[in-house]
């Protein structure tokens, strides 16, 4: 308990170390963030603790004659005190993640969000804008981009046509499964203009190494912008279909 009453103060105080891990470029990512930051400091504060109580038994305890210590088979207090603390200190984790993963997991019910229909299939992605009629298919080469608006709800449908993927962005801290037979969705908000690489996480296939995107967060007037430009030309992706077929005979030849 004590571990985690630190963390928390620790992180409602000073600036905290990231600990490797990305700050979050969505809301979502932030949450993610704060949660990973509080385990790591819990678990810092935990291995403390526990290295000292080792060396201290170590150095105090050591032998220093073939005489037997003194044995002592009970104490109570002592044994529920490291029965009940480990149990107290995982079930304030427990919450915390809890929380964490509810504001993670959250779909706004409210406002206007800009709805992407992203679907995956071996070995690339389809971006599709259904109320713009705008849609961005990539293949092997194209490493498609996804653009939507910062500061906004960006509401995502995520889909599979063919086996197991893995939608990946490693500045949001986020990652979701595309399944065939199965529609997961959830909301982005980024914080902040930029571009974020991102990739599929789970292995697909031979050539899942391709398996390349980008997510650009635009201001909301350059995503209208964008939108009128993308309605403006033609487009000649094809199908999904197309783009498999494509793909396969690029890399037989």
């Amino acid at each position: 308990m004590g571990a985690v009453g630190l963390a928390a103060v620790v992180l409602s105080g000073c600036q905290v170390p990231s600990f490797g891990a990305f700050s979050g470029s969505t809301t979502q990512g932030q949450d993610a963030f704060k949660l990973w930051q509080g385990f790591f400091i819990a678990g810092a504060v935990i291995f403390a603790i526990v290295f000292f109580l080792i060396m201290w038994a170590v150095l105090r305890y050591r032998r220093k004659s073939e005489a037997i210590p003194a044995q002592f088979q009970y104490h109570t207090v002592f044994e529920v005190f490291y029965t009940v603390v480990p149990v107290v200190i995982v079930l304030v984790l427990f919450g915390f993640t809890f929380f964490a993963e509810n504001a993670v997991d959250a779909v706004s019910s409210t406002g206007d969000p800009v709805t992407v229909n992203v679907t995956a299939f071996q070995w690339g992605w389809e971006f599709q804008y259904p109320k713009y009629d705008v849609k961005i298919l990539g293949i092997e080469t194209q490493n498609p981009e996804m653009v939507v608006p910062a500061h906004d709800t960006v509401h995502i449908f995520l889909r599979s046509v063919d086996v197991i993927h893995g939608f990946y962005v490693p500045e949001f801290n986020f990652s979701r499964y595309a399944m065939p037979g199965v529609t997961n969705q959830f909301d982005l908000n980024v914080t902040h203009t930029g571009t974020f690489r991102g990739q599929c996480t789970q292995f697909c296939g031979l050539y899942h190494s391709i398996m390349l995107f980008r997510v650009k967060a635009v201001t909301s007037s350059q995503f209208k912008s964008w939108v009128q430009q993308e309605q403006r030309t033609p487009n000649t992706s094809g199908s999904i279909a197309k783009a498999k077929r494509e793909i396969l005979q690029g890399k037989a030849s």
